[in-house]
This record gives C-alpha cells, sequence and structure tokens, in this order.
C-alpha cells in the first residue's frame, strides 16, 4: 500500500476546492468532494439527498425529533429519515475504505480527522486573508462584496460547527493539520505545486524504506 491520500480543510472563499481539483489533475488521482454524499448513499442503499441535507451540518437535534415526530405520528417517512450522526458515520466508513484502496484527494467532510489514523495520510488546510476570499466569492457568486462577507461568515461557522463537533480537534487550527497554507501568499498554482512536491517527497521516502 504506497500510497499518500491527501485530505484539505479550507476556508470558505480560499479557493480550496480548485486547489484540491487541480493538485489531483496534476497528481493523476481521483477527487472527492460532494461526490462522497453519493457514494455513501449508493453503498447503502439510500437517495443522494438524504446525505445532502446533512452535508457538513449539525443540526442533530432536530434531526431526532423529526424521527420522533414520523414515528410516533407518521407525520415523515421515519423509515428514511436517519440522523445527522448515522450519516457522518456512514460517510466516514466510505472515506476509510476510499484511504485503503487509492492515492485520492478529499476535500472537507471532517476527512483529516477521519483519516487521523491511517499511515498514508498528509492533511492540508487552505486559508486566505478576508479581503480575497470576499472578491473571490462576490465575483464567483455574483453578489456585492457585503453579501460575500456575510455569506464567508456563514459557511465558515458552520464548517467549524460541523468540524468541532464530530472531531475531537480545533477547525482551522495550525496544531490539527500536517500544514496550513495561505493560498493568497503563492496563488493557486504554486500552493498546488507545494502540496505535489511534499507528497512526492513522502512517497520517495517510503519507497527508500
Amino acid at each position: 500500500m504506497n500510497h499518500i491520500v491527501i485530505s484539505i480543510g479550507r476556508q470558505f472563499g480560499s479557493g480550496g476546492r480548485v486547489v484540491g481539483k487541480r493538485l489531483a489533475e496534476t497528481l493523476g488521482i481521483d477527487y472527492y468532494d460532494r461526490d462522497l454524499l453519493f457514494l455513501a448513499a449508493k453503498e447503502h442503499g439510500f437517495a443522494p439527498d438524504i446525505f445532502e441535507s446533512a452535508d457538513e451540518k449539525t443540526s442533530v437535534r432536530t434531526g431526532f425529533l423529526q424521527w420522533l415526530n414520523g414515528y410516533f405520528f407518521g407525520t415523515v417517512a421515519s423509515q428514511n429519515y436517519m440522523s445527522n450522526e448515522t450519516l457522518f458515520k456512514m460517510q466516514s466508513d466510505v472515506i476509510r475504505s476510499l484511504a485503503e484502496i487509492k492515492l485520492c484527494v478529499i476535500v472537507g467532510r471532517c476527512s483529516d480527522y477521519i483519516l487521523r489514523d491511517n499511515p498514508h495520510h498528509i492533511s492540508v488546510f487552505l486559508q486566505a486573508p478576508m479581503t480575497d476570499r470576499i472578491e473571490r466569492v462576490a465575483q464567483r457568486m455574483g453578489v456585492t462584496n457585503d453579501k460575500a462577507q456575510e455569506i464567508i461568515k456563514t459557511s465558515d461557522k458552520r464548517r467549524s460547527d460541523y468540524y468541532n463537533y464530530y472531531s475531537s480537534k480545533t477547525w482551522g487550527a495550525a496544531a490539527t493539520y500536517d500544514m496550513c497554507i495561505n493560498v493568497s501568499l503563492l496563488g493557486v498554482d504554486k500552493t498546488v505545486e507545494l502540496i505535489a512536491h511534499i507528497v512526492k517527497e513522502k512517497l520517495q521516502m517510503r519507497e527508500e524504506k
């Protein structure tokens, strides 16, 4: 099993998805983001929208009350409802399975925490100054700068809450990851080159052992 799995955590608007995709293309490996939801759904025989509704969210209490309401009063199809914790476990199983068989890039979904004991794993967190993130989000989504900043703050809080809820670490903290990179410092292309270089160096070290 001479391969490496790269997990990427990211601030919203930092360019994490673009870096992840280009990194996968550069290394000639698979890329997984929201695709994991569909893989998890397929593996466990559920509709993908069940997983998507709980994607990087932590409303477990609300979900459980919905399940109880459906179970006792028939207002929700209880057999089609699962708590977010159950969905997280299923998605985690998919992430671990992928990490066992292939070199790939996985963005978000607590993948760095899920793979924390995997010796073939490298974790990266991508960030950028707020001004750059606002500009990127405003351009990508076609919104004003004020609206872009609002979206960024809401998205970062959701990701932070999700990560901190399911893991024993802190989202975005340097000690949580193997490396943290300011994408604006190097730009997307050089950031990809840096991560790819580290991955190749680690693979070379494994081959020499």
